[in-house]
């Protein structure tokens, strides 16, 4: 380990990646920029993930390995490799997700020279679960590089104006330690990560490097697959202990975009504007609001039904 922090921080969490670890961890350590460190955050995997992790620990020092006895959920573990940084700037890594050697060099490079910049990513290609193949160009216009702040809240609750919602990608990128310390981090809730993008956007701005150099892989065991079908079981997915209960998980995210509005530090001014733009999605996201109503009475109704069976079944017995 470096005597003197690193200038950049890389956090793995992970839970069962053999698949795709090892690929992931070159691509780190082929960076063009070496001032790094990594560190990995096993939760309980049950797989070959801890042996891969420890054989490459024992051979670059800058690699921090912990594993826990249990898992704790995603959230939990992106929070904790946070925790563990020391470095100026923060980037979170995907055990499935590659990146060019040059990224690191190319957003440090951003950071350095713009202080209004709070995060740098860059453009997008989908890889897919097999053999890395490019599976198409990811570009969305979210208006995140405005110097206006609520052009930043609208392009980030409503996604791009042609595509629609977004993949949050965009929280792979390069962020400021110092600014990441002061949102609320990966909350464990569905589309957490986009309410943390909201929450930086309200400290500065992202810039988007004009090149392919981040390669999201996508395969079916992905949380984003999950939260294509059911949102319900992306916030289980987010929070284990949610699992088999009630939630409401459009309904959290619109009070959570409440609450980084009423805490954001912008003017009066710009604070309304972001509150109509609110109103504005809530009144676009009314049936999927609707919708969670709709499950949470049919869950509970469920729940109570069979909570009573037993006891009208001993009375027909009787």
């Amino acid at each position: 380990m470096h005597d003197n922090p690193p200038r950049v921080s890389i956090g793995m969490p992970v839970y069962n990646g053999e698949n795709y670890i090892q690929q992931a961890l070159d691509a780190i350590l082929a960076q063009t920029y070496q001032d790094f460190e990594l560190i990995i955050s096993d939760n309980a995997s049950t797989d070959r993930t801890q042996e891969i992790c420890r054989t490459y620990a024992a051979k670059d020092k800058r690699i921090r390995y912990y594993r826990h006895d249990r898992n704790c959920g995603p959230a939990w573990n992106y929070n904790l490799v946070f925790e563990l940084s020391r470095g100026e700037y923060f980037k979170w890594a995907a055990h499935d997700d590659l990146f060019a050697p040059d990224f690191l060099e190319k957003c440090v490079e951003v950071l350095d020279r713009d202080p209004t910049v709070v995060l740098c990513n860059a453009k997008a290609n989908v890889i897919d679960e097999c053999d890395g193949r490019y599976r198409g160009k990811y570009d969305v216009n979210l208006n995140t590089e405005s110097p206006e702040v609520h052009e930043r809240f609208h392009g980030l609750i409503y996604g791009d104006p042609k595509l629609g919602e977004h993949r949050c990608y965009e929280v792979f990128g390069l962020i400021r330690a110092d600014r990441l310390k002061k949102t609320p981090c990966i909350g464990k809730y569905a589309h957490a990560d986009g309410v943390l993008l909201v929450y930086l956007a309200f400290l500065g701005r992202f810039h988007e490097i004009p090149e392919y150099l981040f390669f999201p892989r996508i395969h079916a065991k992905q949380s984003m697959e999950i939260a294509r079908t059911n949102y319900h079981l992306y916030t289980a997915w987010f929070d284990p202990k949610k699992e088999g209960k009630v939630s409401f998980p459009r309904w959290r995210i619109f009070g959570e975009y409440l609450r980084a509005v009423w805490q954001a530090p912008i003017s009066k001014y710009e604070r309304m504007i972001c509150y109509l733009h609110l109103m504005n999605w809530f009144r676009h996201k009314r049936h999927r609001l609707k919708q969670d109503l709709i499950v949470a009475a049919q869950f509970t109704w469920q729940r109570l039904s069979e909570k009573f069976q037993p006891q009208t079944s001993a009375l027909k017995e009787t």
